[in-house]
Parts: C-alpha cells; sequence; structure tokens
C-alpha cells in the first residue's frame, strides 16, 4: 500500500495530524499498536481522569456544599463500579468518535505495531502476528509517552501502582500514597480524597505542580489540604514493596532521614517519558536524546528528511493540546504552507478543583531574565460570581512589562480556570497590553471580570472590586 502520509500513533496529536493531512489532499494512513484509537489521552490519560474528577466532585459537593444550597441529601454513599462504568462509557464515545472522523476522512487505519523498514517503507506487525508493508513519501511518528519511574523502583499493576491502573480501581483507597506532586498525581489524588481515602503526597521538590509559578503551587496546597491531603516535600523514595493488602514506602528528607509510609496503594506519578520501543528508528539512523527524545529541528523535522515527529516524543510539554498543535502544523508544513507555533503560549491546566492554569512567563522566570515587569492580581473571594458559586479559593494574577504593559504571564487559579485561560491566551497572541483587557466589557456577573481587574490591578490604577 502506498500512501502520501503515514502517521505511527493515533493520540491527540497523531489523529488530529491525519485528519489535517487527509483534509489537505494527502492520502493518509494512521497506525495504531492498540485496538482502540486515541492514545494515552482518550484511554488512559485526559478523558478519563476527567470523567472520574467529575463524578467525585459531584459526590463531594452533595456530601460538604448541597446543604448550603438549601438541598438536604441522606444517605449518600459511593458506587464505584457505576462510576467506573461511567467513565469507561465516556471514553467508548469518544473512542467511536474518533472512529467516525477516521471514515468521515478517508483515513485509512492500520492496527499493529508500526515500525521503520527504511526511510519510506513501515511494516505493521498485528496481534495475529500478519505483516503488512506501507510506503509513504512523508512518515509522521507520534507514538506519546509512558510513565515514567524513579530508579529501582517498579510497578506490580497491582498495589504499586500508575495512573493507568489509578483509573481503573475497585475500591476506594483507605490510604493513598502518592510519589510525585505533579499534575496527574494531584489529578488522581483529588478523586479518591473526595471519595474518602486518605492521600499522603510525597515530593522529591520543596513544592507541588514545580514546573508552574510558585503562587499557584502554594494557593493549591491550601485547597487541597482541606480534602485531607498531606504533603511531604524535599522527600526521595528510596524504595517502595508491596504485600497482598498494603503497600510501604521509604523516603528520605534533606537532612536524611529515614521515614516509613504505609497505604492500600502507591500511586507513581512522577512523570512520563517518550515511548519509541520496537519503533525501528535505529533503521533508519534517527537516535534519541539522552531523554528519549527524538531531535527535530523548527519544523518538526528529524534528521531523516521525509521524517516528522511531534507530540510526546520531541522536546517541550507533554500536553495532547501541544500535540495536536505539532500535528497540524506538519500537514500544513507538507502542503507548503507557513504554519506557528508560539509554545510560550501554549497554556498549562491541572484539572483539581480549583482548577489550575497558566500561560506565558512566570515570575520566577521573568526575575530570573531580569525582565522588568509589573504584577497585579485578584482573588476570586472578592468575586460576585464566585460568591455566588461557592468558588471563594484562588486568583488570578497578571504580569505585565513594566514599560509596555504587554501582558508577559497570567496565572490562575480558581473556579473554571481551564476555560478562563483561553481569554489570556488570546489576550497574548495578539500582543494586548493589561490596559487594554482593562478597555474590554466583560459581562456581569461572571468569572472572567476576575481577570479584568487583576489587569486593573497590573496597571496600577487598582482593582475596581477590591
Amino acid at each position: 500500500m502506498i500512501f502520501d502520509v503515514v502517521i505511527i500513533g493515533s493520540g491527540p496529536g497523531g489523529y488530529v495530524s491525519a485528519i489535517r493531512c487527509a483534509q489537505l489532499g494527502f492520502k493518509t494512513a494512521i497506525v495504531e499498536r492498540y485496538e482502540t484509537l486515541g492514545g494515552t489521552c482518550l484511554n488512559v490519560g485526559c478523558i478519563p481522569s476527567k470523567a472520574l474528577l467529575d463524578s467525585s466532585e459531584h459526590f463531594y459537593n452533595a456530601q460538604h456544599t448541597f446543604v448550603q444550597h438549601g438541598i438536604e441529601a441522606t444517605g449518600l454513599k459511593v458506587n464505584l463500579q457505576q462510576m467506573i462504568s461511567r467513565k469507561n462509557g465516556v471514553v467508548s464515545q469518544t473512542v467511536d468518535g474518533i472512529n467516525y472522523l477516521m471514515k468521515k476522512n478517508k483515513i485509512t487505519v492500520l492496527h499493529g505495531v508500526g515500525a521503520f523498514k527504511s526511510t519510506t517503507e513501515v511494516t505493521v506487525t498485528g496481534n495475529d502476528g500478519t505483516i503488512k508493508n506501507i510506503t509513504a513519501k512523508y512518515i509522521i511518528v507520534a507514538t506519546g509517552s509512558k510513565p515514567a519511574l524513579p530508579k529501582g523502583i517498579t510497578t506490580d499493576s497491582k498495589r504499586i501502582i500508575t495512573s493507568t491502573e489509578a483509573l481503573q480501581l475497585t475500591e476506594i483507597p483507605k490510604q493513598l500514597v502518592i510519589i510525585g506532586g505533579g499534575v496527574i498525581g494531584l489529578e488522581l489524588g483529588s478523586v479518591y480524597a473526595r471519595l474518602g481515602a486518605k492521600v499522603k503526597v510525597i515530593e522529591y521538590t520543596d513544592g507541588i505542580i514545580p514546573a508552574m509559578d510558585k503562587a499557584l503551587g502554594k494557593e493549591l496546597e491550601k485547597s487541597l489540604k482541606k480534602l485531607g491531603f498531606e504533603f511531604y516535600y524535599n522527600h526521595k523514595v528510596t524504595e517502595v514493596s508491596s504485600s497482598k493488602k498494603d503497600v510501604t514506602i521509604t523516603a528520605a528528607d534533606g537532612q536524611n532521614n529515614t521515614q516509613t509510609f504505609t497505604g492500600d496503594y502507591c500511586l507513581v506519578s512522577v512523570g512520563r517519558k517518550p515511548y519509541t520501543l520496537n519503533l525501528g528508528l535505529e533503521n533508519i539512523g534517527i537516535q534519541t536524546d539522552e531523554s528519549g527524545r527524538i531531535p527535530v529541528n523548527e519544523h518538526l523535522q528529524t534528521t531523516v528528511r521525509n521524517v516528522y515527529a511531534i507530540g510526546d516524543v520531541v522536546r517541550g510539554a507533554m500536553l495532547a493540546h501541544k500535540a495536536e498543535d505539532e500535528g497540524v502544523y506538519v500537514a500544513e508544513f507538507l502542503a507548503g504552507q507557513k504554519p506557528h507555533i508560539n509554545y510560550l503560549l501554549i497554556p498549562n491546566v491541572v484539572y483539581t478543583w480549583p482548577e489550575v492554569a497558566a500561560v506565558g512567563y512566570t515570575e520566577e522566570e521573568l526575575k530570573t531574565q531580569k525582565i522588568a515587569y509589573k504584577a497585579g492580581s485578584f482573588p476570586f473571594k472578592a468575586s460576585g460570581r464566585a460568591r455566588a458559586s461557592m468558588d471563594l479559593d484562588g486568583f488570578i494574577k497578571v504580569l505585565a512589562h513594566a514599560d509596555t504593559d504587554e501582558i508577559l504571564g497570567v496565572h490562575m487559579i480558581g473556579p473554571r480556570c481551564a476555560d478562563l485561560i483561553a481569554e489570556a491566551v488570546v489576550a497574548m497572541e495578539f500582543r494586548a497590553s493589561a490596559e487594554d483587557i482593562t478597555r474590554m466589557s466583560h459581562a456581569h456577573p461572571t468569572y472572567t471580570e476576575s481577570f479584568k481587574e487583576a489587569c486593573l490591578a497590573a496597571c496600577g490604577s487598582g482593582a475596581i472590586h477590591l
């Protein structure tokens, strides 16, 4: 079989790239090693975790906040089996949607392990051992990532688990120990904390979500402690062992004092690593870097001229929407267009409650780069809309250039920040100033007014409602 473009991997980067290639007139095929399309994000990542986050949030609110709204409920209990079943249904519907899009755009779908035979040939080995050889003018690698593990620690998929197993538990843990204070661990920890688990987070650095603005991590810690989270910072895990019923974790603090933690389950969540196993890169002379990533140039082109790579297997943040943007970029570049991606303006989101979202420079980065800036913030407790919904935790912080007033970074934690951050992205794409936002009408009462108020504070005139 001969194609214009073959894409290996059907996650957000792969399937979006395939659709854009087909829209641009390329005869396109996509290769997926698993039975379902959608990759980690749709099957065991973004989509199922958000489904469980929403379900657990409903239960928590029914327990703790409904009464203040005048809604009295008794005899509440969690049907975890139904909660998992609903999550599986969401995943199934989403995956079915990708199957539909493949058919709609006349994209050939091949299931099996794709590997390079040459720079223009890919072998697809099915689960039954059958091998198909396909040829393409261009090949795009979009094989994604897998959970990373600390050195010397292995999982057993029963008591010592990764995010994959955490999405399929058959019981609510009494004690859940999480190694890593990043996005995935905090989101899944939130699910089970809302359902009654006691959650302990062991983090190697001095704070949670360490890649984001420090103020966000400190505020999120306060909110998660209300759920019963406990945090142990500057701790290095040295050993993890399990039995049939529990797990034991040993960690050393900054003074090398050893501490032991026990729980029903241990979720290992220290990030992810590029996945290129059995891809056959060595057959075409491509070598990965020290982190396992495929080196690419500014056009996402590898050292082999007709081979491109996108998403988690290349440099940059491991985010589904970043992979999608790169997938579209490569498709349009191959079609002779002039696409662009501003990597600074790819937003980062944590789907806890309150939600956390950010785009642009952090305050720490501006200080390091000696960029003169001014800051303004506005707390959600001063927002009428937030008071109405009882979502008072958090704030929005705006960083603007001291001289030009151009917005350099926006960092927010609060209700619906995953959606609110889009206004900041649009503003920064058009190089808006903080004053520009203050001159725009924001509907009242809305959460987005808090962004306008933060911009007012950054301008120096001061927020109106604070």
